[in-house]
């Protein structure tokens, strides 16, 4: 079989890769049969040397970054834990999110019972923070819709969609967390990493790259 094609490439250098992730494309292989198709060995089928340096969920959208070779995977890892990587998301969400600007601080664990869902859990979970600001609303009543900006402090598994599920406020075709009838009236879920920001690890220039929103 010959190899799929790889998505679109919004910067290369010998350093690093910033690729734009579809909707419905792994990020990672995942086990069991027919599941080994995922955008890591795309990008990898053309860049061998890529490694990817964080992850974004199937139905989400949107730019990841790659690094070439174990060393720039080091160091834009360290970024990543030490917070100067900035992202910015782009969300479609059921009904009118009341206030303009806010932040969901909510901490999050794995549902053991209904893998890969993630609760919240004050307790056991690990600290989550979000921070959002309304784009615009849209409709009225079972057809009202807000579009908001999100910008991750932590980077939990599910951590946008859990946090604006636990507002009143599921994403539009989240097939996980709002409900089955009204997910499955869209083709995608409404949910796109729609920037990303870093000091380039080898020449430390800033660098900022956009990806247009899809829906």
């Amino acid at each position: 079989m010959p190899p799929l094609p790889c998505p679109p490439i919004v910067f290369a250098d010998d350093f690093l890769l910033v690729v734009d992730k579809p909707a419905g494309l792994r990020s990672v292989r995942a086990g069991g049969e027919g599941r080994q198709d995922c955008l890591a060995a795309r990008v990898q089928a053309a860049w061998p040397d890529a490694l990817i340096v964080h992850r974004l969920d199937a139905a989400t959208s949107g730019l990841v970054l790659f690094a070439r070779g174990a060393e720039m995977l080091r160091r834009m890892s360290l970024a990543f834990e030490q917070r100067s990587v900035g992202k910015r998301y782009v969300a479609a969400v059921h009904g009118h999110v009341a206030h303009d600007s806010g932040e969901i601080d909510l901490a999050l664990r794995e549902d053991p019972e209904r893998r890969p869902r993630q609760v919240v859990d004050p307790v056991r979970g690990r600290r989550a923070l979000t921070r959002y600001r309304v784009l615009a609303r849209q409709g009225e009543g079972d057809a009202a819709v807000t579009r908001v900006e999100l910008k991750p402090v932590t980077g939990r598994s599910h951590q946008l969609r859990v946090h604006l599920l636990s507002i009143g406020h599921p994403i539009l075709g989240d097939p996980l967390y709002a409900p089955a009838a009204r997910a499955a009236a869209f083709a995608r879920m409404h949910l796109h990493a729609t920037q990303i920001a870093f000091i380039h690890p080898h020449t430390r220039v800033p660098m900022l790259f956009d990806s247009a929103l899809p829906f």
